[in-house]
């Protein structure tokens, strides 16, 4: 539904860096509207591997997706902004006045500020194309993980070789009976340690294999795989078969909302400023030279996206906040000072 309320900065995206700044904005009292398509918050690491543990958080030394998640949610739900779930936003464009209106597919919501951490846009595992294989999805066929429990006590053949294929594999080791790792070549994409981990693992590792056919009832019983090198097949029993193929993404309506796309993300400066007054970019969306797409990252580019904002809306205010500590510290007097006073 329409709305004339104009809030002060408006995030499209709710994964890490949407949610962060959003806690961000809060801090620095703009009030604030969080817009996603998904029905949950989180973004990638909630629709994809919510129990996969992630190792370069700063001040982790690995936590769960999801419990990053939930306290990246209690962190930005302080400040109370609004949020918008199973919302597309399609549409931006500017109103005479200055604000900023984005439509969504169900209404418009104005604003004076936008901070897109849309991560890599609408993004689906890839699958395999073909129909032989395809066909045995939901019988034992995965491109995603979800719940580790759901392989507890099976026979595992994890396909592929970059960070999702090793993380997984490792994280199943203690649910899973016997676990097997084939990729199609001897190099790794995944990250340095990951691959030293996996080849100190129990799991069985095979180079130049690729899977050939699924085998089962209605269920996976088999898989056949394929070694490249010498021309031989092999059968193994396996109860699921776990795909890493990659993901598919795609920017969708922010193309064409008239900012400078560089591949699949939004280019912006040393402030996250796009081209368009007003619009930031931060997290996996945004590109300069030298990006490197992590978490870690993420968080950064959203508190300087905010601070840079806030200097957009008010131009006489400054993008240093201060000291986080320094700052509360007197909010919390001045609370305690106005609670008293009411008493």
């Amino acid at each position: 539904m329409a709305s004339n309320d104009i809030y002060d900065l408006t995030i499209i995206g709710a994964g890490p860096a949407g949610l962060f700044a959003a806690y961000y904005a809060g801090f620095r009292g703009l009030r604030t509207k969080l817009i996603d398509s998904q029905p949950d918050l989180g973004g990638q690491v909630t629709a994809l591997y919510p129990d996969k543990y992630i190792y370069d958080v700063a001040g982790f030394p690995k936590i769960l997706g999801k419990d990053l998640v939930t306290n990246l949610v209690e962190q930005a739900m302080q400040y109370h902004p609004a949020v918008q779930l199973n919302e597309s936003v399609q549409t931006l464009d500017r109103l005479p006045d200055g604000t900023i209106r984005l439509g969504t597919d169900l209404g418009e919501h104005p604003t004076k500020v936008v901070v897109i951490t849309a991560g890599i846009g609408a993004f689906t595992p890839k699958t395999f194309k073909r129909p032989e294989l395809d066909q045995w999805i939901g019988k034992g066929l995965y491109f995603a993980v979800r719940r580790k429990e759901d392989f507890r006590g099976k026979r595992l053949l994890v396909i592929g070789g970059g960070d999702s294929a090793l993380d997984w594999a490792l994280g199943l080791v203690d649910y899973a009976t016997e676990i097997t790792l084939i990729h199609r070549r001897d190099a790794f994409r995944a990250h340095e340690d990951s691959v030293k981990k996996l080849l100190a693992s129990p799991i069985k590792v095979k180079v130049f294999y690729e899977l050939r056919a699924i085998r089962g009832d209605s269920q996976v019983r088999e898989a056949v795989i394929f070694q490249n090198k010498a021309q031989t097949e092999e059968v193994l029993k396996v109860d699921a078969v776990l795909a890493f193929l990659g993901l598919v993404s795609n920017l969708g309506p922010i193309r064409e909302w008239g900012l400078q796309i560089q591949d699949d993300s939004i280019v912006v400066n040393t402030k996250m400023e796009t081209n368009i007054p007003g619009i930031y970019a931060a997290g996996d969306v945004a590109a300069y030279p030298g990006k490197l797409k992590l978490i870690a990252t993420g968080f950064g580019e959203a508190a300087t996206a905010i601070n840079n904002a806030v200097t957009f809306i008010n131009p006489s205010a400054s993008a240093f906040p201060g000291h986080s500590s320094s700052i509360m510290e007197h909010k919390e007097k001045a609370a305690e000072k106005a609670a008293a006073k009411a008493g």
